[in-house]
């Protein structure tokens, strides 16, 4: 790896498993000396764009990950609660994310939003909240909430999502380092080990399986109507 490579985390604080990844980040950093660029995205975008349920939306995996979350907290020592309310709307939490902050403040903003949601069961759509998390973490609340309604900041998030599409990002959180992508927490031993230059595939293996032409021998049919 260069020295400052950056490592591009799209994130959306709906997802427990965009908080579990963003608070091992910086250890990442130090080890590995690339430079984090957080990105906020909307996650129910990322959906609609590829045709997905959430996994809130698919009960089994939803009591699936719930546990699956929990132990991972748990192994890391993150403080962990259920969230107030889930699924909700993210719009003004991403939006303050993505105003024009220098790195360390906006650090701090993405870490309070996080705690706010996934720790300290906050509702971050209420604006009050936002300014809150926002003075705590040394910004003017009020001023960047006034100004994530601004038509340029809502366009920037759909922008912002728009772009993680085209770059292959389908869920949260999804890291990007030297245009290898990353999905989820439980890739991280996959990356340090390609960030450590040791990674168990090579480009040789990779253009060989791309080569490959795979064909469908069969179509998916509808197992059950869903109820209206």
């Amino acid at each position: 790896m260069t020295a400052n490579d950056p490592l591009r985390f799209y994130f959306d604080y709906i997802s427990n498993n965009a908080y579990i990844a963003w608070t091992q980040l910086a250890r990442l950093e130090e080890e590995y000396g690339v430079t984090l660029e957080p990105i906020p995205v909307l996650f129910a975008g990322l959906l609609g764009a590829h045709g997905q349920m959430g996994p809130a939306e698919v009960r089994p995996k939803a009591r699936w990950m719930g546990r699956n979350v929990m132990r991972k907290a748990a192994i890391l020592g993150v403080p962990l609660q259920p969230p107030l309310h889930h699924p909700y709307n993210p719009l003004l939490s991403l939006r303050v994310s993505s105003l024009d902050l220098e790195p360390d403040p906006r650090r701090r903003l993405i870490d309070g939003l996080f705690l706010a949601v996934w720790a300290e069961r906050r509702h971050v759509s209420e604006p009050a909240v936002v300014e809150a998390v926002a003075d705590a973490a040394g910004l003017d609340g009020r001023a960047i909430v006034e100004k994530a309604s601004d038509p340029e900041i809502k366009a920037r998030l759909r922008r912002q999502t728009d772009d993680a599409i085209a770059a292959g990002v389908f869920a949260v959180p999804t890291m990007i380092v030297r245009e290898e992508l990353f999905f989820g927490y439980d890739d991280f031993p996959y990356m340090e080990m390609f960030l450590a230059g040791k990674d168990p595939i090579d480009p040789e293996t990779v253009a060989r399986w791309s080569k490959i032409k795979v064909t469908p021998s069969a179509v998916r049919k509808q197992f059950r109507e869903r109820k209206s």
